[in-house]
């Protein structure tokens, strides 16, 4: 029986925490996981760390191909998501509904946590840039560089908090007012591939399989993801 390492973006967590137990029920093999942000990774894969599997935003995969680290023939694409607000459990839910109740509701907002390295914290700030809110917004900001900002606004520490669906409702004690309003939206693909330099590429290969089934689809679909 092999073990699997496999390289995933914040945004799979909360359905790996089902799936990959699954998996390793069904199979025999274990599965070695690392959580970071997509750009995190990247970094560590360009300085030669190597996985057997890796799931990541589709443009980060193609670059993998591209540089001979992802073999080519093993892209499969696995889901997307949306960015979305979540407040404490409980709180008032804000309007988000349009693009000028959006803008309200983070000015009105005491806080608001996003992170500083994760693929919808960069959208973010770029984002406030382009709405003429950005002054105001990072006075109140409260920044993690990756990890779940959702755990901010869970020890009130943020009012908002800014992240993929599927990782605000990883986190515990905190509820998803809802995703972007549509024309600000961003939508993140995850992909995934098999490492050219895997140790454990059959293994690899049968994680994937188990990752595309119908029945996965339905744990990602529970967990804030739209399957492919």
């Amino acid at each position: 029986m092999a073990t699997i390492k496999l390289f995933v973006s914040n945004s799979m967590r909360g359905a790996m925490n089902e799936l990959i137990p699954q998996f390793e029920r069904a199979s025999g093999h274990k599965v070695a996981i690392s959580y970071d942000p997509a750009k995190v990774m990247m970094e560590r894969i360009a300085r030669g760390e190597v996985a057997d599997l890796a799931i990541l935003g589709g443009s980060a995969i193609d670059d993998l191909i591209k540089a001979g680290k992802i073999a080519a023939g093993s892209k499969r694409t696995i889901s997307s998501c949306g960015v979305g607000v979540a407040v404490l459990a409980g709180a008032k839910k804000p309007d988000i509904g349009s693009v000028e109740a959006f803008k309200r509701a983070l000015l009105a907002a005491k806080s608001v946590a996003w992170t500083q390295e994760g693929a919808s914290g960069m959208y973010f700030s770029k984002l406030i840039e382009r709405l003429g809110i950005a002054e105001p917004l990072q006075a109140k900001a409260v920044r993690l560089p990756g990890g779940l900002v959702g755990e901010l606004v869970a020890a009130r520490k943020a009012e908002l908090a800014i992240q993929q669906i599927p990782e605000l409702m990883v986190v515990p004690g905190i509820e998803l007012v809802g995703p972007f309003p549509p024309g600000i939206q961003v939508t993140t693909v995850s992909v995934a591939g098999i490492f050219s330099a895997s140790s454990q590429p059959v293994a690899a290969k049968a994680l994937l399989d188990h990752l595309t089934t119908p029945a996965a689809a339905r744990v990602l679909k529970a967990k804030g993801m739209e399957p492919a």
